[in-house]
């Protein structure tokens, strides 16, 4: 009889930093980092642990805070992404929700990044949305040009 295999589950929340720029265009923060096991480099957005007693659009919040230097509030939900992947240093396969938001940029510096991030960048947004990674990722990150465009924000999109 095989043995059952491990797994557990985690719940995360992050988000989307965005800012308006002065002559016109929409810039949002991405991060770099290195992938564990495979040691590609990646664009992403912030995300983490959603803490006891947190609600998911304050650990969107706070992750962003820690991993991106930003401080932001949220506006809106972009989405739930679902994923799951091997952690080796437990051995269990993770089954991993994620639930994304909208927040507009309110003071920071990307210098102040955390140890999760190589590098955290402000990027146009139509660029960002090829740069990213991850397919989930580039499918909130159009939704946010959406989104922007909707509120008659000018250079969410690429002319």
């Amino acid at each position: 009889m095989a043995a059952a295999k491990s797994y557990k589950r985690e719940i995360s929340a992050g988000g989307l930093v965005y800012r308006p720029l002065q002559g016109g265009g929409i810039e949002v923060a991405i991060g770099r980092r290195t992938t564990q096991g495979q040691g590609r480099s990646v664009w992403c957005l912030p995300k983490g642990w959603v803490e006891p007693g947190e609600d998911a659009r304050a650990a969107a919040v706070r992750e962003v805070r820690e991993e991106t230097g930003l401080e932001a509030s949220v506006e809106e939900r972009l989405g739930t992404v679902k994923y799951t992947y091997f952690n080796r240093d437990e051995g269990v396969d993770v089954f991993k929700i994620v639930t994304f938001f909208l927040l507009r940029y309110v003071a920071g510096d990307t210098a102040g990044h955390d140890f999760e991030l190589e590098e955290v960048a402000w990027k146009p947004l139509p660029e960002a949305v090829r740069l990213l990674s991850y397919s989930s990722e580039k499918k909130l990150a159009r939704r946010a040009q959406e989104l922007l465009e909707a509120r008659g924000l000018p250079g969410s999109r690429e002319v």
